[in-house]
């Protein structure tokens, strides 16, 4: 009689093929909706809970940033360049395009090293804990939109037919945020220095990209922005709410294609190693 060889193997998902990866982290994705609906509520009452201005603290970066760049202009020790609109509109539309970016990105980033305790006394999917985290910075850009459109009452502005679209040319800059909130919150279960690193970075960024200024026409600042995909991400979709066109859909195609790129790369990443990263946060 011959002797039966059994091999056992690891649990990898890679071996199901990547159809089957990719049904799998959708139905996943799918089953916990309810439980990421749950967990943006917990964090959004627990932000606002027992602060004394509540949402109104969401309007205090925007007004401070725009002041601080109106200041520099009008001292001549910064200019902000031509703009077709009144600056306050067109600062505080970029601001609320920057915040969706930089606060969802923090946040998640620091998503799971935040929810330690429930990770490891609870089996469920990680992606609910970076998802509900980039909702809160999601609501933060909304209630900035407000004054956006408060500001074109302010200044007789009728806004354009073209802010219909802002929806859709916003998703992009949302799955790129996902996406590196994805893989900064399993590097940040490792070396929690880089949740300080980010918060840092995020400052510098956005004096390095054109969202308080118009974007030069030459110079180091204009190479700069001519290659950074978040100028592209946040202008396009500005100047579709407050222009009525565009004119750099080039640029914006190809930060588009990174952006969806960059997302579905480290979904993945963080769908194969979620299990793994328990036990290090």
């Amino acid at each position: 009689m011959a002797e039966k060889t059994t091999i056992y193997l690891p649990d990898n998902s890679i071996r199901k093929g990547y159809v089957a990866l990719f049904k799998e982290m959708i139905e996943e994705l799918t089953t916990s909706r309810w439980l990421t609906w749950q967990l943006f509520k917990r964090d959004f009452s627990a932000m606002y809970k027992q602060s004394l201005l509540g949402v109104f603290w969401a309007l205090v970066v925007p007004f401070i940033s725009v002041g601080t760049f109106i200041f520099l202009n009008r001292a001549g020790i910064f200019s902000i360049g031509n703009i077709a609109v009144p600056y306050p509109i067109f600062a505080v539309a970029g601001m609320a395009l920057w915040q969706l970016f930089s606060t969802g990105l923090i946040a998640s980033t620091n998503s799971l090293v935040n929810a330690g305790a429930m990770i490891t006394k609870i089996n469920f999917t990680r992606e609910s804990l970076v998802i509900s985290a980039t909702g809160q910075a999601i609501v933060s850009s909304l209630i900035q939109t407000v004054i956006v459109f408060a500001l074109f009452v302010w200044y007789h502005i009728i806004p354009p037919w073209t802010l219909v679209l802002v929806p859709l040319a916003v998703l992009p800059l949302l799955l790129l945020t996902l996406g590196l909130g994805f893989i900064f919150s399993l590097i940040n279960g490792v070396l929690r220095d880089v949740g300080n690193m980010i918060s840092v970075s995020i400052t510098f960024l956005l004096f390095l990209t054109p969202v308080l200024y118009a974007k030069p026409a030459s110079g180091i600042a204009a190479v700069a922005s001519h290659y950074n995909p978040l100028y592209y991400l946040i202008s396009v979709p500005r100047d579709l709410l407050i222009l009525g066109g565009t004119t750099e859909l080039c640029g914006y195609m190809y930060s588009v294609l990174l952006s969806v790129a960059v997302f579905f790369v480290c979904w993945t990443a963080f769908h194969l190693t979620e299990t793994r990263i328990t036990e290090r946060i």
